[in-house]
């Protein structure tokens, strides 16, 4: 009798891509926001690994820092409920939740 090799693990399973923590899209590269901008919580005395943070797709990303300060975002915008509360944003992610995860996007 033949002898049967054991099943092989290779190529590994691929994962399910990550999604954005604003518009919720499944985006092949996040990047990391910091809630309360780094430069903001230094001002406050607070580590930088300490200050909370979200992963959001490129495109989101550009939005929030081309759309407030970081006295805003620190101030006001602290956290994806109240970032989600302000138009301008709920807008953005109506809008971009409709386009495909590969589209390239130009922020404004």
């Amino acid at each position: 009798m033949a002898r049967r090799l054991p099943a092989s693990d290779w190529p590994p399973p691929s994962r399910e891509p990550d999604r954005c923590g604003l518009c919720d899209r499944a985006v092949p590269h996040l990047t990391e926001h910091h809630l309360i901008p780094k430069s903001q919580g230094r001002r406050q005395g607070v580590k930088i690994h300490a200050l909370p943070t979200v992963l959001l797709c490129p495109p989101c990303h550009k939005f929030l820092h081309r759309t407030f300060s970081n006295a805003e975002l620190a101030g006001e915008y602290s956290s994806v409920d109240a970032l989600l509360a302000h138009e301008d944003v709920r807008r953005f992610v109506a809008w971009i939740s409709r386009q495909p995860p590969t589209k390239g996007v130009r922020v404004r």
